[in-house]
C-alpha cells in the first residue's frame, strides 16, 4: 500500500475540520472595495494599472471594511509603500444607507486630497482590526506620472472642444454638406480637417466598454476612468451623490498651482454630463441642483470664469415658474457628520446647504458675473466673468436657430424657437467668440471646454439633417479656436469626442430627385423608399449641397441627397426627408400651451406615415453610444504628442504635460516598474 506523503495528509486533516466547524466559525472579516481601483485589488495581477495620477494631484483613497456579522472593526489607517499615510482617516457605518449588498455593520473608511509627489509606481494598503482580534488588510497600486524634459515654453490656454457623439461618419458627413466633393476630391476642407496631428482614441469608461457622456468627458480632464453616469468620481458603497472619492480635475489642478482660469460653453444644459464633467463631482449626472451649485460654490476651486449654455431651470427660485430645483438633487457636507465634513475641508470647498429658493443668477450677477439671457446681451456683455442661460434646458439645435434667424428676416413667425419660446438664441461659435474674448483677459491663462452636444442628442434621436448642421456648427466654432490659437502661439487646442453615438454610416445617396422622393414617400415601403431611392458605389454620385451667406445649407431637402443608415438604432421609420420638427425635448418644456406644429414624441412616431420600417438592434426608442474609437485633431504647440492610437485618459496627461513643462514629443504614457512595462 503506498505511503501518503505529508502535504496531502495535511490537506485531509483541514478538510475535515472545515466539514466539522459550525457555520460562521471559519468566517473572515474582509474588504470588499479599494480606490482608486487597481487590478492588483481586483484580480492579484500587478498591471494594467489602473489609476494614475500627476506628481501633486489629488485624490482620495477609500476602502469598504466587512467584519463578520456581530463585529466591529477599529484602527483602520491606510498605507502607502509601507508606511502610514499622512492624513486624517475617517469611517462611516452602513447602518446611515449603503448599496444593495453591503451589510449594515460594513465600514466605509476615507482618507481624503490625498496626493503624492514622487513619480513612479506606488502600492497602498488599507489595515484594520476586528474586536475580536482579527486583522484585515488588502493593496492596490497606482501610476505617478513624471513630466517629461520640456521642448519649449509652457502653453499658457488649453482648449478641449468636445463634439459629443461625433465619431467619424459624423465629421465625413459635415465635409461632404458643408463644401462638397468634386471628382473625388473635397473641394475645401473643414477647420477640424486642417489640425496638423491626429489620434485614435479608445473610449471606454470604468465599468464598460460603451461609455456615456459623463466618462467619456471626465476622463480627457481627471486622466482616470469614471463608472457611466459619474463625474469627477471614483465609485464607493453608499447611496449619497456626493460623497463618493474625488480626483482633482485639470482646471482644478492648474488653477490650483497655476491660477489659470476656467471657461465652459456648451448648447447642452449646463448641469448636462460633459459640461459638469469638467468640474463637478458627483455620481449622479442627473442630480441638477447640487451641480449648477457646485459650479458656484466651488469657483474658488475651479477659477470658474465663464458659464454659457441652456439650463436656467436650475437657477430659478423653485416657486419660479419653470424651475427644477428641489433639496432631493442637492447636497450638504453637515458639520455634525464627521464623514461628510471631511470632504469640504480637506478639499477646501462649500459645505454646500440644501437651498432650493435659492436665486443662483443673482448669486452669480453679485459674484462679478454679468449675465446674458440671449444673444442679444450677451452682445452687449463686457464684464470680467460671464454667465449666459439661454433656455430654460437644452438650447434649439443649428437647423431650428438658423430657420428662426432667416424666418425673422422675411418677417416670419411661427418657428422653432418661437414654440419653445426663446427666439434669439446664439449660434456655438458666437458664444466661443464671446468667451474667448472674456477669457483672454486673464494674466495666468485658462482652460476652456466648448461642446457641441446636440450632434450626439440628435444622432440619439437619428435625426439626420439636425445632427449634420449640429456638426457644421461645432466645426465654425472650431475655426474659431484656431483663429484665436494661430494669432497667439501660446495656446493649445484639441478637438474631439466622448464616444461616437447611433453607428452612423454614410451609405450613399439618393438616386431621385426631392419631388420624386415626397411621391415615393406617400407611396411608402420597402419597394419604394429602399429599393428606388437608396443609391450606392457609384450611384452615389457627389451630393451637392447650396451653402447660403450665413454658412449653412439652403435647404437640406436637395436633390440626390446624402443618405445616413444607423448601426445602433432603436426601431424607426425613414422618408429620407429633413424633418420639419425635431422630436421633443423632455428637458425642455414648450412654453406655448398649443404649439404651432405637431412634435413627435420619438423617432419611431415621426415618420410612420411613410411605411418603412427599418428594424432597430437596439431595444428602446433611441440609437445608442457605441465602443469605437474617435478621432482626435491638435493645433498650437504640443499638437504632435496626440497620435497614433492613445487612451482617452492618456490626453489628460499629455494636456497637462503641456501646460506645466512645455510641449512634448509623443511618449508612453506608462510607468516602468521594476524591469516591467
Amino acid at each position: 500500500m503506498p505511503t501518503m506523503n505529508a502535504d496531502r495528509i495535511h490537506r485531509l486533516q483541514l478538510i475535515a475540520l472545515l466539514a466539522l466547524a459550525p457555520l460562521g466559525a471559519i468566517a473572515a472579516p474582509s474588504v470588499s472595495r479599494l480606490t482608486p481601483p487597481s487590478e492588483l485589488f481586483s484580480s492579484g495581477r500587478p498591471e494594467p494599472v489602473i489609476a494614475r495620477f500627476l506628481p501633486g494631484q489629488r485624490f482620495d483613497l477609500q476602502a469598504t471594511l466587512r467584519p463578520d456579522a456581530g463585529r466591529s472593526l477599529s484602527g483602520a489607517r491606510f498605507l502607502l509603500d509601507g508606511k502610514p499615510a499622512a492624513g486624517n482617516v475617517t469611517l462611516r457605518d452602513c447602518a446611515s444607507g449603503c448599496t444593495t449588498g453591503v451589510p449594515a455593520n460594513a465600514v466605509i473608511a476615507s482618507l481624503r486630497a490625498f496626493s503624492v509627489a514622487a513619480t513612479g509606481r506606488h502600492e497602498f494598503s488599507i489595515e484594520a482590526e476586528q474586536d475580536d482580534g482579527q486583522k484585515l488588510s488588502a493593496r492596490g497600486n497606482f501610476d505617478v506620472i513624471p513630466f517629461s524634459t520640456p521642448q519649449g515654453k509652457p502653453v499658457k490656454n488649453v482648449i478641449i472642444l468636445l463634439g459629443d457623439g461625433m465619431g467619424a461618419a459624423q465629421r465625413t458627413a459635415a465635409r461632404i454638406v458643408k463644401n462638397g466633393y468634386a471628382q473625388g476630391k473635397a473641394i475645401a476642407p473643414l477647420a477640424m480637417d486642417t489640425f496638423p496631428a491626429t489620434a485614435l482614441v479608445k473610449t471606454s469608461s470604468l465599468n464598460s466598454v460603451v461609455t456615456d457622456s459623463s466618462p467619456g468627458m471626465t476622463s480627457y480632464v481627471l486622466g482616470n476612468k469614471n463608472n457611466n453616469n459619474e463625474e469627477g468620481v471614483f465609485p464607493d458603497d453608499t447611496t449619497d451623490a456626493f460623497d463618493n472619492p474625488r480626483i482633482e480635475y485639470l482646471s482644478e489642478y492648474l488653477h490650483r498651482t497655476q491660477g489659470k482660469a476656467l471657461g465652459i460653453v456648451t448648447t447642452a444644459d449646463v448641469f448636462d454630463a460633459t459640461p459638469a464633467g469638467n468640474a463637478v463631482h458627483t455620481s449622479n449626472r442627473g442630480a441638477g441642483t447640487g451641480i449648477v451649485d457646485q459650479f458656484f460654490d466651488d469657483r474658488g476651486a475651479t477659477g470658474l470664469t465663464v458659464l454659457m449654455g441652456g439650463g436656467r431651470k436650475w437657477f430659478l427660485p423653485s416657486a419660479t415658474p419653470g424651475s427644477a430645483r428641489g433639496d432631493k438633487t442637492d447636497y450638504v457636507f453637515d458639520a455634525a457628520d464627521p464623514h461628510r465634513a471631511e470632504i469640504a475641508k480637506r478639499w477646501g470647498i462649500s459645505p454646500g446647504a440644501l437651498d432650493k429658493d435659492r436665486d443662483l443668477i443673482k448669486d452669480f450677477q453679485g459674484a462679478g458675473f454679468q449675465y446674458a439671457s440671449s444673444k442679444t446681451e450677451l452682445d452687449a456683455a463686457k464684464g470680467g466673468k460671464l454667465l449666459g442661460l439661454f433656455s430654460l434646458s437644452n438650447m434649439n439645435v443649428a437647423l431650428d436657430k438658423i430657420d428662426g434667424r432667416r424666418g425673422k428676416k422675411q418677417g416670419l413667425t411661427g418657428s422653432v424657437v418661437d414654440d419653445y419660446g426663446f427666439p434669439d438664441q446664439p449660434m456655438l461659435d458666437e458664444m466661443a467668440e464671446k468667451a474667448l474674448a472674456t477669457l483672454a483677459r486673464q494674466t495666468q491663462g485658462f482652460v476652456l471646454m466648448i461642446e457641441g452636444a446636440s450632434i450626439d442628442k440628435q444622432a440619439h434621436n437619428m435625426d439626420t439633417e439636425r445632427w449634420m448642421l449640429d456638426t457644421i456648427e461645432f466645426d465654425r466654432t472650431v475655426q474659431v479656436a484656431q483663429d484665436f490659437a494661430r494669432d497667439r502661439g501660446d495656446t493649445l487646442v484639441i478637438v474631439t469626442a466622448d464616444h461616437e453615438c447611433s453607428g452612423a454610416a454614410l451609405i450613399g445617396a439618393s438616386r431621385v430627385t426631392d419631388a420624386v422622393l415626397q411621391q415615393l414617400g406617400k407611396a411608402g415601403g420597402s419597394a419604394n423608399l429602399r429599393d428606388k431611392v437608396v443609391g450606392v458605389y457609384e450611384q452615389a454620385g457627389f451630393p451637392k449641397y447650396r451653402i447660403a451667406a450665413d454658412g449653412y445649407p439652403e435647404t437640406t431637402d436637395i436633390d440626390f441627397r446624402l443618405l445616413v443608415a444607423y448601426g445602433a438604432n432603436a426601431d424607426r421609420y425613414e422618408d429620407w426627408r429633413s424633418n420639419p420638427q425635431p422630436v421633443k425635448d423632455s428637458q425642455q418644456p414648450l412654453v406655448k400651451a398649443e404649439p404651432l406644429k405637431w412634435y413627435p414624441e420619438n423617432p419611431a412616431e415621426r415618420d410612420g406615415l411613410g411605411n418603412f420600417l427599418i428594424p432597430g438592434q437596439v431595444p428602446g426608442e433611441s440609437a445608442v453610444h457605441t465602443a469605437t474609437d474617435v478621432p482626435l485633431s491638435a493645433f498650437g504647440p504640443g499638437a504632435f504628442s496626440f497620435v497614433g492610437v492613445i487612451d482617452n485618459t492618456d490626453v489628460f496627461f499629455k494636456l497637462a504635460q503641456a501646460a506645466v513643462k512645455g510641449p512634448v514629443a509623443p511618449a508612453d504614457m506608462t510607468v516602468k516598474a521594476k524591469g516591467k512595462r
